[in-house]
C-alpha cells in the first residue's frame, strides 16, 4: 500500500502542544485536517495557536503568506467525535493512560469507516495492550511523533501483535510523504528512542555518583568532545526529572527489572525534592535570576616541558593527532607496535592511551608503568574543543601535567577527571551502541532504524551503531567487557549481536 493521498482527511484527537503540532504537520502535507479535543474551545484555540506560530514564520520570511493561509484553511475544529467519521486516518495525542486510550478507540470504532486507520501517538504504552480492547486491533498502529512535531523529523511507527503489516506500511509511507524520517519497530517497552537513550542519562548519573566529575564538566565533555547537542544533565533538566525518571522506571519495570535500566537514586532525590528542572527553576542547575552559573572544571594552561612526542602503534584517529601536533610545531617520532597494541602517546613523563574500560590505576598496576594517563573518546579529535583525562593513582604530578600540556598544545581545554572506568564519552557511547544492538538482536527493529531514530529523534551527532562501526566493534566489546569485569554487574553485559560482529568482522550497518 502507498501513502494516503492528499485528498484523504486526517483527524487528530487532542489539541495540546503535541496534537496541534501533528495537525499542523498533516495540514502542511496537504491533507484536510479535523482537530478535536474534549475541552470546549480547545480545538479552535489549538488552530489559532498554529496560526500565530505560522505568522512568525511569515514575518521572518521563512514562509509565504499564501502558504500560511492555505495551511490554516485546511484545519477545521470538530466539536464532537462523530464529526471525525470521514477521516481516513485518526491520530490520538491524549493523556498517557491505557484505559483512557482504550475507551477512546472503542468509541472511534463505532464512528469511523471499517478501512479507517487509527493511530496512537503514545510514547510508552503498548500498542498491543491498547489494541486488546478493540474489535479490530489490526488497524491500530503507533505513530509516535517527537516534540515539537513540526520540527522534529522522526516518527516511530509501531506495530502491535495484531497490527496488519499493510497498515503499518501505509502509515510508514505516509509519515515519509509528510517529510518525516519514519522508522518501524515492534511494540516493546520504550520502542526505539526511549529504550536506546537510557544509557545517555544513566552513565552520566553513574559518573556523577562515583565522583568521576561534576555536573557541568560531564555536560561540557559530552558536548565539546562527544559532539552531543546537550549534556545529560542539561537535557534531563529540560525534559523534566519527573518525566525522565518516570520513563526510566517504566522501562526498568517493563523489562522485568533488568539492571541495565536501573534508575538513579540521585535523580530520585531531585524528584522527591520537587527540583524538576527548568520548569521549577531548579534541577541539576539553578535557573533563578541570580543563580551562580556552574562552570566545567578546566585545567590551567601549562607550558609543555617536552619538545617532541612519540606515537607507538596506530589507531584510526592517529593521523588527526599527527596533523594537530604538526600544526602546533611539536616534532613527532613514530614507532611500530610489536604486538599490535593500541596507540600509545609518550609526552614528557606521561604515557597516554585511549580509555579501554579499565581505570588508569588498574592499567598501571597490570603493566608495571606508574605514569599512565588515559584520555576520553571524541567524536572528532580535530573539532573537539575539550578532552577529558584521568591519571593513575600511582602517576607522578609531572605525568599529569605533561598530559595536560599535550592536549592544550593541540588547542583543547582539558578537564581532569577522577580515575573512573571508561571515563565519560567512551562509556556512554559504548553503552548506547550496546543497547541499540540489543534492540536489533531482539527483533525490535533493524540497525538502520536505530541510527535514524537516535539522530532524528534526539539529535545524536552520529547513530550509535555507525559510531560503534567507526570506533571498531571489537573495541566497543572490549570496553563493555572491562566495565562488566570491573563493576561485576550484569548492567554492562555485551549484546550477543555486538559480539558476533566483533568476531566475524561483519559491518553492523
Amino acid at each position: 500500500m502507498a501513502s494516503l493521498g492528499q485528498d484523504k482527511i486526517v483527524a487528530v484527537i487532542g489539541a495540546g502542544t503535541m496534537g496541534a503540532g501533528v495537525a499542523q504537520v498533516a495540514a502542511a502535507a496537504g491533507h484536510p485536517v479535523l482537530l478535536f479535543d474534549v475541552a470546549e474551545g480547545a480545538a479552535l484555540k489549538g488552530i489559532q495557536g498554529i496560526a500565530v506560530g505560522l505568522d512568525k514564520l511569515v514575518v521572518k520570511g521563512k514562509m509565504p503568506a499564501q502558504e500560511r493561509d492555505a495551511l490554516v484553511a485546511r484545519l477545521t475544529p470538530a466539536s464532537t467525535l462523530s464529526e471525525l467519521a470521514p477521516a481516513a486516518l485518526v491520530i490520538e495525542a491524549i493523556v498517557e493512560k491505557l484505559e483512557v486510550k482504550q475507551s477512546l478507540f472503542k468509541q472511534l470504532e463505532a464512528i469511523v469507516a471499517q478501512d479507517t486507520i487509527i493511530a496512537s501517538n503514545t510514547s510508552s504504552l503498548s500498542i498491543t495492550a491498547i489494541g486488546s480492547a478493540l474489535q479490530h486491533p489490526e488497524r491500530l498502529v503507533g505513530m509516535h511523533f517527537f516534540n515539537p512535531a513540526p520540527i522534529m523529523k522522526l516518527v516511530e511507527v509501531i506495530s502491535g501483535l495484531a497490527t496488519d503489516k499493510a497498515i503499518a506500511h501505509t502509515v510508514l509511507d505516509t509519515a515519509n510523504a509528510w517529510g518525516k524520517q519514519a522508522v518501524h519497530a515492534r511494540s516493546t517497552p520504550g520502542f526505539i528512542v526511549n529504550r536506546v537513550a537510557r544509557p545517555f542519562y544513566a552513565e552520566g548519573l553513574r559518573v556523577l555518583q562515583e565522583g568521576g566529575a561534576d555536573v557541568a564538566t560531564i555536560d561540557a565533555l559530552m558536548r565539546e568532545s562527544g559532539g552531543f547537542r546537550m549534556g545529560p544533565f542539561e537535557l534531563m533538566d529540560l525534559i523534566g526529572h519527573d518525566v525522565n525518571y518516570a520513563v526510566t522506571c517504566s522501562v526498568h519495570a517493563a523489562y522485568y527489572y533488568d539492571p541495565r535500566f536501573t534508575p538513579s537514586l540521585i535523580q530520585k532525590e531531585l524528584v522527591d525534592a520537587g527540583f524538576l528542572g527548568r520548569k521549577t527553576g531548579r534541577g541539576f542547575y539553578d535557573y533563578s535570576a541570580n543563580a551562580h552559573k556552574l562552570e566545567p572544571q578546566t585545567a590551567p594552561t601549562l607550558t609543555p616541558s617536552f619538545e617532541s612526542v612519540t606515537l607507538i602503534g596506530d589507531a584510526p584517529f592517529a593521523p588527526t593527532l599527527v596533523d594537530l601536533l604538526t600544526k602546533a610545531g611539536i616534532s613527532i617520532e613514530r614507532e611500530a607496535s610489536e604486538d599490535g597494541a593500541e596507540l600509545i602517546l609518550l609526552a614528557g613523563d606521561a604515557i597516554m592511551s585511549l580509555t579501554d574500560g579499565r581505570t588508569a590505576t588498574q592499567i598501571a598496576e597490570e603493566e608495571g608503568e606508574r605514569d599512565i594517563v588515559l584520555f576520553d573518546l571524541a567524536l572528532d579529535y580535530a573539532k573537539a574543543t575539550r578532552i577529558g583525562i584521568a591519571a593513575a593513582d600511582q602517576a607522578t604530578p609531572q605525568a599529569l601535567q605533561d598530559a595536560t600540556a599535550f592536549w592544550q598544545a593541540l588547542g583543547k581545554q582539558v578537564s581532569i577527571l577522577n580515575d573512573i572506568a571508561g571515563l565519560c564519552v567512551m562509556r556512554t557511547v559504548c553503552m548506547l551502541a550496546n543497547e541499540g544492538a540489543d534492540a536489533v538482536n531482539q527483533q525490535v527493529c533493524n540497525a538502520q532504524a536505530v541510527d535514524i531514530a537516535m539522530q532524528g529523534g534526539v539529535n545524536y551527532p552520529k547513530g550509535p551503531l555507525a559510531w560503534a562501526q567507526s570506533l571498531g566493534v571489537g573495541r566497543v566489546v572490549n570496553v563493555l567487557d572491562q566495565l562488566a569485569t570491573g563493576y561485576g554487574e550484569d548492567r554492562y553485559r555485551t549484546s550477543p549481536l555486538l559480539l558476533r560482529h566483533a568476531l566475524s568482522g561483519r559491518a553492523l550497518v
